[in-house]
């Protein structure tokens, strides 16, 4: 049995102010638009958001100023074209203005089962694999990809099952 494969990705990011502080007006006010923007992309399937929305709120790591973004894509192409053919590009050519530059890596890609979603602790993992070995199959970039494992039979597929049917993807069985 071969089980469809899905993207999953992790940006990080340390703010330079804290998230309401003026420096940050013109990413926070950009943040709505840019999420709906990945939510109505082909390809998407589903993305890390607290109950405000985004996901700006959300504490993966001790220190307030760093924010997490993490979703799930169909295809590494699919995470791409959004990323980097879109408005969404306008908002990241601007990512020194509101965020500091980070010692290691700040963005890792990996396959998942489809119909799952990784944990922020999964992907935190993924982006210190990343750091400690470069890109493998375990943890890569869009600059060094690797394909999709044959399969997951054998091996437990990391991360969570997907609840109820977000934009149409039904979870495995």
């Amino acid at each position: 049995m071969v089980i469809a494969h899905h993207i999953a990705q992790l940006n990080i990011a340390r703010a330079r102010a804290p998230l309401d502080d003026p420096l940050l007006a013109d990413f926070m006010a950009q943040l709505d638009s840019v999420n709906a923007l990945a939510e109505a992309s082909p390809g998407f399937v589903w993305r890390l958001k607290s109950d405000s929305g985004n996901a700006t709120d959300i504490r993966a790591y001790d220190d307030p100023l760093m924010i997490v973004n993490m979703s799930v894509w169909e295809s590494i192409d699919a995470l791409f074209d959004f990323a980097y053919r879109t408005s969404h590009t306008k908002v990241m050519n601007r990512r020194k203005e509101w965020f500091e530059s980070l010692p290691g890596p700040h963005m890792v890609l990996w396959w998942i089962a489809a119909g799952t979603v990784p944990t922020v602790a999964e992907a935190k993992r993924r982006l210190d694999h990343l750091a400690a070995y470069g890109a493998t199959a375990t943890a890569f970039t869009f600059k060094v990809r690797f394909p999709p494992p044959e399969n997951f039979v054998g091996a437990a597929p990391r991360g969570r099952p997907i609840e109820g049917r977000p934009h149409g993807v039904a979870p495995t069985e």
